[in-house]
């Protein structure tokens, strides 16, 4: 297949990359840097401008990955705009290039987030539940999506990642709580009592790699282990894989002062079913966090 890839130097994009070159695929990494995408993405070709993909063989598939880090600073004005013209201005620009194509790519795997559903407490969710739009996170996501659904209108299968928190010891959250649990510093955030849904790098892998290859799956999936924990799980796990205490949690009010509202992706969470995904057929590699966690540490 043909595959172009925005965010594709991404922890997901890398690891995405690395799987279909072995499988064959001819990949396309859309990058401000394309000098760097060759060596981050096992060999796949960069492309500054989507122009440049304009009368060469069709594209059998679109994933769109972009967005600058939603968890980097505080949504201050500025940084709301970066975060929405990264994820909803491009996947616009994406979509309608797309629209132009004599022979439009057959399916688009497009990223979004558990912060579609944004902070409901104890409410079980699935994929057909109503999405929060009460914090500008989950706003972020439901604008994200349908900005790819437009791309049925030119018979395009789009299919929609609502990706909890990606698990790997190189990147993205696992990264940063482990330097500070290795000494004994971690702990709860606020209370703890959070919904904090999760996935292990290889099956969010797996699961696009699914998605890709099946005709029939369109929609929205929940990219999460089928195992629900909470923040004191997550964390209590997390320091006795790494056989250290897990005694200094972090006051909702310092994280609430600190961040914001960005603070409600500390302390807001989203007890979450992947419904969808197992009922396409999906099965799970590490559907367990205490194992998830052994193995990923192991790999470190």
């Amino acid at each position: 297949m043909r595959i172009l890839l925005t965010g594709g130097t991404g922890l997901i994009g890398r690891a995405l990359c690395q799987h279909w070159q072995r499988q064959g695929h001819d990949l396309f990494v859309w990058s401000r840097d394309t000098a760097q995408v060759p060596r981050l993405c096992s060999g796949a070709q960069g492309i500054a401008q989507l122009q440049a993909l304009d009368g060469s063989a069709p594209l059998d598939a679109v994933v769109n990955l972009a967005g600058a880090p939603i968890a980097d600073r505080p949504w201050t004005a500025a940084r709301r705009d970066l975060l929405w013209h990264s994820r909803v201005d491009l996947t616009r620009t994406l979509v309608d290039w797309m629209g132009r194509q004599a022979a439009p790519p057959r399916v688009l795997l497009s990223g979004s987030a558990v912060g579609w559903y944004g902070d409901r407490g104890e409410q079980w969710l699935a994929e057909d539940s109503a999405p929060g739009n009460a914090d500008f996170g989950s706003r972020l996501c439901v604008a994200w999506e349908q900005e790819a659904e437009r791309a049925r209108q030119w018979g395009v299968r789009v299919a929609l990642l609502r990706t909890a928190p990606v698990l790997a010891p190189q990147g993205g959250m696992l990264a940063r709580l482990l330097p500070p649990f290795r000494l004994g510093l971690g702990g709860r955030l606020g209370s703890g009592q959070q919904w904090m849904p999760w996935i292990h790098l290889d099956d969010q892998v797996a699961l696009m790699d699914h998605l890709l290859h099946n005709d029939a799956c369109s929609g929205p999936y929940n990219a999460c282990a089928p195992e629900a924990v909470r923040n004191t799980e997550f964390t209590q796990t997390l320091a006795r894989t790494l056989g250290r205490p897990a005694v200094l949690p972090a006051p909702a009010w310092v994280l609430r002062l600190a961040l914001g509202e960005m603070s409600v992706l500390l302390l807001g969470g989203q007890r979450l079913a992947p419904r969808r995904t197992q009922g396409a057929g999906f099965a799970w590699r590490h559907p367990q966090l205490a194992a998830a966690l052994a193995q990923l540490l192991r790999k470190s």
